[in-house]
């Protein structure tokens, strides 16, 4: 097994043709209560990557859930921040609109996030994701992606307007979304 990376959550080892994800014990909390939270966290977790995946979104397939560990399908696909383009922002602006008209927030939108696969986007670890159909958790989930767009890559003023293009093709409420991103960011500026 080779360790793929590990943060303050979890540890995610490759083991072959799969990922091993494993929430880490924090020693801080009461014992039953550490095990209860991250037990329930992974099954959170599993439960809205399957629900993705019904909704048309390429993520990992589940194949196991033990305790505070899942066992899924490795993607060796080349993280979006790499290669990302106007055509591929705007093709995620359309997964996105479907996630969220799915009442999906997925938590930690960066294109690190995000692997490119046989031409296919595929969005992994759902770790903090939840479900939110409101306007404000869409509108927060689009700045936080917004804001890896302006701090990575140089021409992110393009990707933001592909991205918008395509996020208003599939979410339901797209033009309310988008002007709370505009929100959030003037909060951001005068805090």
């Amino acid at each position: 097994m080779t360790y793929l990376t590990s943060g303050a959550e979890a540890t995610v080892k490759v083991k072959g043709e799969l990922i091993v994800k494993e929430r880490v014990p924090k020693r801080y909390r009461i014992r039953e209560l550490d095990e209860r939270i991250r037990k329930e966290r992974t099954k959170a977790e599993a439960r809205l990557i399957s629900e993705a995946r019904r909704l048309g979104i390429p993520t990992p397939i589940v194949h196991d859930i033990q305790n505070s560990t899942i066992v899924m399908q490795y993607i060796p696909g080349t993280p979006l921040k790499h290669v990302i383009d106007e055509s591929l922002s705007e093709r995620l602006g359309e997964l996105i609109g479907r996630l969220h008209s799915g009442g999906i927030i997925h938590g930690d939108l960066t294109t690190s996030n995000l692997l490119l696969y046989n031409e296919r986007i595929f969005m992994i670890d759902f770790g903090l994701s939840f479900m939110d159909p409101g306007v404000e958790a869409k509108g927060v989930d689009v700045h936080v992606l917004f804001q890896t767009f302006e701090s990575t890559h140089h021409d992110y003023r393009a990707l933001i307007d592909a991205f918008s293009r395509g996020y208003r093709h599939t979410c339901d409420n797209s033009g309310e979304v988008l002007e709370r991103v505009k929100e959030i960011e003037k909060r951001g500026r005068y805090a």
